[in-house]
């Protein structure tokens, strides 16, 4: 599913990301810190949306070991210390064509259903970072069921309230 946008990303500016400096403006950090603001959402952390976050970075960024250590620390250190999303879209927006940022939507819905539940508060953050991506509803909605569909059980939200 992510295959265009893991294209996309390697061919970025033509650099690898092992011995780059991991600052906020950097596309990889303002990815992790995007998801880790998803993950947050909730109000609670669990290890498996962790777990998606390490292994989206990873194989959108072609990276393991330490330099994904880095990479996911700069990104929630970024998240914490944000106000906003609009910074880390922008970089995303920069860097991302289209189709890509599209498939980031799907990384999103990803960490949302992680832990097996979509709060409304997740719904809502996903919604707001696909319209600062220009990614349509459309968008948006197949790709929240794709990832549905590859996770049994994972549909609806905590408070049973049905939200687009």
């Amino acid at each position: 599913m992510f295959e265009r946008f893991l294209a996309f990303i390697r061919e970025l500016t033509g650099e690898e990301i092992a011995g780059r400096h991991l600052g906020g403006d950097h596309p990889a950090v303002a990815a992790a810190a995007l998801l880790f603001f998803v993950m947050d959402a909730d109000g609670e952390r669990a290890e498996s949306e962790r777990k998606i976050l390490e292994e989206e970075i990873a194989a959108s960024y072609d990276v393991l070991g330490e330099r994904l250590a880095e990479i996911v620390a700069a990104g929630e250190k970024a998240e914490q210390e944000s106000v906003d999303l609009y910074a880390f879209t922008s970089i995303l927006n920069q860097h991302l064509d289209h189709e890509s940022r599209i498939e980031f939507v799907g990384m999103m819905w990803e960490i949302v259903y992680a832990d097996g539940i979509r709060t409304e508060v997740e719904n809502n953050i996903v919604w707001r970072v696909a319209e600062l991506l220009h990614v349509e509803r459309a968008d948006r909605i197949r790709m929240r069921h794709e990832v549905e569909e590859r996770r049994p059980g994972s549909s609806g939200t905590k408070d049973e309230v049905e939200t687009d």
